[in-house]
């Protein structure tokens, strides 16, 4: 561990992503309780029946921003 505290915070940063994208690949193998496969279906039914999209992730940022 000591190792990678003195890589540069650049060289970090990538293995995070570096990281981070190979449990993205592996999700597969995250079993989902059933609390959380139903909350996900409830989410899912939601959007199949309005189909909303949902808002910019910039947009919303700056909104949370503007009110602090």
């Amino acid at each position: 561990m000591s190792s990678i505290l003195k890589l540069p915070i650049e060289d970090r940063i990538r293995l995070v992503e570096d990281i981070w994208d190979s449990i993205a690949n592996d999700q597969s193998v995250l079993d989902l309780s059933e609390a959380q496969r139903a909350e996900l279906d409830k989410r899912l039914d939601a959007f199949e029946r309005d189909g909303e999209i949902g808002r910019e992730a910039s947009d919303v940022i700056a909104e949370i921003r503007s009110r602090q």
